[in-house]
Order: C-alpha cells, then sequence, then structure tokens
C-alpha cells in the first residue's frame, strides 16, 4: 500500500539529493510539463513495488516580482499532455512507467517563502473532497447507520425538506448527483458577497445550510437527471453527522467524522477536513490585503477548501492553524493570478469541498479503492471501499458511467474513474484504472484557469498510461 512508502525523495533541481530514477524521470517530466509557473511540485510515483516521490519548489512566494523563466525540456513532446498555466503542482502516479515528457515553464521566478514541498505538503483539494464523503457514506451504509435508500425525512426535521414534484431525495441521489437540487444553495451568492474576494464560503453554516433546503424547490424528480450539486454532496456531508452513532449528545464536526472513520484507518495522516477559523481572520485576503481582478464563475474556480491541521506559509510566514490531529505539517499557499489566497473555510458545505490532503495520502486512497482487500482498516471499511467504485448511473449510451461522486469513462483497454477539484488558489485532478492498477494524482497550488488545462493534461496521461502498448 501507499500508506507504507518510506524512503528516498527525489528532487528534480538539486545538489544535496540524488536525480529521479531513470524509469520515474520521464513521467515526473511529463506531469510537471502540464503546469506553467510551477513553483511547488511533489510527484509520487509507484509501479508495482517500485516508486519515488519527486519534488520541486517550496510551499509559498516571498512575494517578489513575477517573471517568466524557463525549465527546459526533457525527452519527447507530447500534445497529448498540453500546457496550462498554474503557479505550482504536485502530482503523484502509480501504475506503468510509460515514457511521455513535456516542457516544464516557471511564470513565478521568485520561490523563496515557505519550506520545500513534500510528499506530504497538504493541498487545498476542493471537489475532490466529494471522494471521501463517498467512503464516509458507504462506510455508514456498512455499518447499518443508514440505507442508500432512506429518505430526507428520516433525518431531518419536516419543516427543512425541500419540495419536489414527486418522490423523496436520498443519500443515493446526493452521491450521484440526481437529487435535483442546483449547484449551490439558494440565497448563497447574494450573502457570500459581502467577502466574495476574502473568504465567502466562512459564514456559510450548517443552518444556513438547512434554511436554504426550506427554500428549495426542485423542477425535476429525484433520479432523473444528474445536475452537478455542491449543494447535494454539502447536504449529505450533514446527514452523515446526523446518521452516525457513538456520540452521545453531541453531533461531531463532519472533519473529526471522516478522520475518525476514514481518514485515520487508511492512515492518511496529512489529510484533515476541519472548519478551523485560526488561519483566516474573516475579511482578510493574503499578508493583509484583499485581492483583486474578476473571479471565474463557478465553485470549480471560485473556492473549495478550509484551513485544517498544521502550519499554513502565507508570504513568508507561519500561522499555528490547530484542526485535526495528526495532520500537521506545512500546508501549501494557493495562489490566483500571482496572488496568495488565505485559506478557505467551508463550514456548512464541508462534505463537499472542505478537506486538505497531500499527493501519498491520495495515492493511498486510489490505491485503496483499486484494491480494497488489501486497505488497512476493518472489513467494513474495505467492504464501503469496494462499494464506492460500484457503477450506479449508466450516461451517454454507456460510454460514461457514474459511481458513487466518480465519474468513469467505460473503455476496452480498463474503466477510468476520475474526479477534479478547484478553489481559487488550488486545482486537483484524481484518477485510476482499476483493471491496469494506474492512478494519477495532480495537485497545484494555483487556481483553475478558464480552459481546463491542468485537468485535462492529468486526464490525458491517466488514459495514456493505462492503454496497452
Amino acid at each position: 500500500m501507499t500508506a507504507g512508502l518510506t524512503g528516498t525523495v527525489y528532487e528534480m533541481k538539486s545538489a544535496d539529493r540524488p536525480p529521479p530514477p531513470d524509469w520515474a524521470r520521464g513521467p515526473a517530466a511529463a506531469i510537471t510539463g502540464a503546469a506553467r509557473g510551477a513553483g511547488a511540485v511533489a510527484i509520487a510515483l509507484r509501479q508495482g513495488e517500485r516508486w519515488a516521490v519527486v519534488t520541486h519548489g517550496r510551499t509559498g512566494h516571498d512575494g517578489a516580482a513575477h517573471g517568466r523563466t524557463g525549465h527546459g525540456r526533457t525527452g519527447h513532446d507530447d500534445a497529448a499532455y498540453g500546457r496550462t498555466g498554474h503557479d505550482g503542482a504536485a502530482h503523484g502516479r502509480t501504475g506503468h512507467d510509460e515514457a511521455a515528457y513535456g516542457r516544464t515553464r516557471h511564470d513565478g521566478a521568485a520561490h523563496g517563502g515557505g519550506t520545500p514541498v513534500t510528499a506530504d505538503t497538504p493541498f487545498e483539494i476542493g471537489s475532490v473532497t466529494k471522494c471521501l464523503t463517498a467512503v464516509l457514506l458507504a462506510e455508514q451504509v456498512a455499518r447499518g447507520e443508514m440505507a442508500y435508500g432512506d429518505p430526507l425525512a428520516r433525518f431531518l426535521p419536516s419543516g427543512v425538506l425541500p419540495r419536489t414534484p414527486g418522490g423523496s431525495i436520498t443519500p443515493l441521489h446526493l452521491a450521484t448527483h440526481t437529487s435535483g437540487l442546483p449547484r449551490l444553495p439558494p440565497g448563497f451568492l447574494a450573502a457570500a458577497a459581502p467577502r466574495w474576494f476574502s473568504n465567502p464560503y466562512a459564514g456559510f453554516t450548517a443552518d444556513d445550510l438547512l434554511r436554504s433546503l426550506a427554500r428549495t424547490r426542485t423542477r425535476v424528480r429525484p433520479g432523473e437527471r444528474v445536475r452537478y450539486s455542491n449543494f447535494g454532496v454539502g447536504l449529505l456531508g450533514e446527514l452523515l453527522v446526523r446518521a452516525a452513532s457513538g456520540h452521545p449528545g453531541r453531533r461531531p464536526p463532519y472533519g473529526e467524522l471522516l478522520a475518525a472513520r476514514v481518514l485515520a484507518p487508511l492512515g492518511l495522516r496529512h489529510t484533515s477536513a476541519s472548519a478551523s477559523t485560526s488561519c483566516a481572520p474573516a475579511g482578510s485576503g493574503s499578508c493583509g490585503r484583499a485581492p483583486r481582478g474578476p473571479v471565474e464563475g463557478g465553485w470549480q474556480a471560485d473556492g473549495e477548501g478550509t484551513a485544517d491541521g498544521g502550519r499554513t506559509v502565507d508570504c513568508g510566514r507561519t500561522v499555528d492553524c490547530g484542526g485535526t490531529a495528526g495532520s500537521g505539517g506545512t500546508t501549501a499557499v494557493g495562489y490566483w493570478h500571482g496572488r496568495a489566497r488565505p485559506p478557505w473555510l467551508i463550514p456548512g458545505l464541508a462534505g463537499a469541498g472542505a478537506a486538505r490532503s497531500s499527493a501519498r495520502d491520495l495515492l493511498t486512497l486510489l490505491d485503496a479503492l483499486m484494491d480494497p482487500a488489501a486497505a488497512p482498516g476493518g472489513g467494513g471499511l474495505r467492504t464501503a471501499l469496494a462499494d464506492v467504485t460500484r457503477p450506479r448511473l449508466s450516461l451517454g449510451g454507456g460510454a460514461r458511467r457514474l459511481a458513487l461522486v466518480w465519474n468513469i469513462r467505460v473503455r476496452a483497454e480498463g474503466d477510468l474513474y476520475h474526479h477534479s477539484g478547484g478553489t481559487r488558489g488550488f486545482t486537483t485532478f484524481t484518477g485510476f484504472c482499476p483493471s491496469r492498477r494506474t492512478a494519477v494524482v495532480a495537485l497545484a497550488n494555483t487556481a483553475p484557469t478558464a480552459d481546463g488545462g491542468f485537468v485535462q493534461s492529468a486526464y490525458s496521461v491517466l488514459r495514456v498510461l493505462s492503454t496497452p502498448s
């Protein structure tokens, strides 16, 4: 399992560490080449019993003026991997060492702030949090705390239930984006406007979530149509908290429940989803400045994530954040148009986007999903891991399917599971091919671009690596 990886960490350009081994150098260059302006890179690769972690850069800039510097090419150019505008990246891969290469370009000339990036450096992972929520859902179903077909009325008072054309919304609907709920809660954008450029989700609580739900009227029956909904998976996180047993007299926060049921058993020591407010005072921008400029619309570009355990490096400073025990370390700083961003807080929609994680931890998660029988933890968790990847819906004439949260591309060479995420300071891609035992994790400490080039490049790498030569 990836969780047990120990040994040499290689650095792409360092005199005090050995260079990456031949089998890892090409794939590392290929994935890093998809990130222009890479100020923070951590690449974890695994092929059978051999593995390597390749790192480059630091967790935060020192505020110096940006300029363009070129880091030349290694090997071949492969157009399938593309190029994208990102200020930092961390990537992981398990599986074959298919050689493919690209160009690494750096638009941020100064990388002096913070500490060196490692395989365990946490990044905000945005909507990839939903993949953790899916495991928690399946784990609670395995425990008998809830069923996929339970109506919302089992968990919520009647006064907050949404109005639907017919039928009740269930946890399965929420986990497959078929609930009919909108992408974001009604009234959210207006409420978030005063802190839009600092921390728009910080003031949206679980109580606000339920008030928004009470105002909701869906247009289609649950189960009729796929409509991506952060509102829905955020609501699912609240249901999981309410259904959890073993906490008499209190409801554990989502991050605490996730840590106890999923993160700790799988050994994900650098992953957390706490909603601590100690890292980013309300209304603060990075380094005391509110970032300026337009904001890309939609959840993928406008913010998912939260402050978590460990220290956040911001413009050369370190800040104590508290958070989930065991998730300590120095977290990466996110960037948007070259400006450092404060950590995101998402208390009311935690299940949809509040987590931070590292390249090593996400590879461990994908490894567990590909081989549940070998995963750490008890039989209930292994059952849950297997249940997460079971296809639930067929789309596009059978070419696409949906599992719990995961998108599936059906291929003769082996199905590809994938999910991406983004905040205003980070971009994430995760994907795997169970039949080929290949996986890709790509983390960048910069906001998603309009063309989605970073995610598309990472998906292309997964597709190529999972196709027999």
